[in-house]
């Protein structure tokens, strides 16, 4: 089984961790901040480790914009940072091209960059997993729980149910942060 890796980045990591800690083919995401070439700072990202046999790229990018404010500017851009982070240069055009592809999906224009990956830093031990260990606070209430119910309705195919039965499927809410 080949294991590939992207990065993605766009708000709280926290949150982004939980998104594609939920879907068919991920094997592992590491949470934390990235650098990438032509960034001067860190920035909340995660790094997702993924079988492009079972999900493919054009569906984590896709997943990825749509579970955070891809089209906004806003003054905490520095610390999220709305990117791609690639590894090669396959990765780099395919990325790049796909987000083209997307852009015609949206009213607004896709902020979001395609930057090629510099390095890592993994978050705290306690950080990690944070939905997981904290499906009840109001922080993953609030910010959480609604891209995950977007989840399930708007990529049903790639969602591991078993894991988001907990969460309701109500009504597509903002998605914040």
């Amino acid at each position: 089984m080949k294991i590939d890796k992207i990065g993605l980045g766009g708000g709280c990591h926290w949150c982004t961790e939980a998104v594609f800690q939920n879907l068919k083919g991920v094997a592992r995401v590491e949470q934390g901040w990235i650098s990438a070439s032509g960034a001067v700072e860190f920035s909340e990202a995660v790094l997702v480790h993924f079988n492009p046999e079972k999900i493919s790229i054009k569906d984590l990018i896709e997943i990825h914009l749509r579970t955070h404010k891809s089209t906004s500017s806003h003054s905490m851009r520095s610390k999220y940072r709305s990117a791609v982070y690639v590894f090669n240069s396959k990765q780099l055009l395919e990325s790049e091209q796909i987000s083209r592809l997307l852009q015609k999906e949206f009213e607004e224009n896709i902020i979001t960059k395609v930057y090629r990956f510099e390095e890592f830093k993994m978050s705290p031990e306690p950080y990690q997993n944070y939905y997981k260990k904290n499906p009840e606070k109001p922080f993953c209430k609030t910010y959480i729980d609604p891209k995950l119910q977007l989840l399930q309705r708007r990529f049903p195919k790639n969602v591991m149910e078993t894991k988001l039965s907990s969460i309701k499927k109500g009504e597509e809410q903002n998605i914040k942060k």
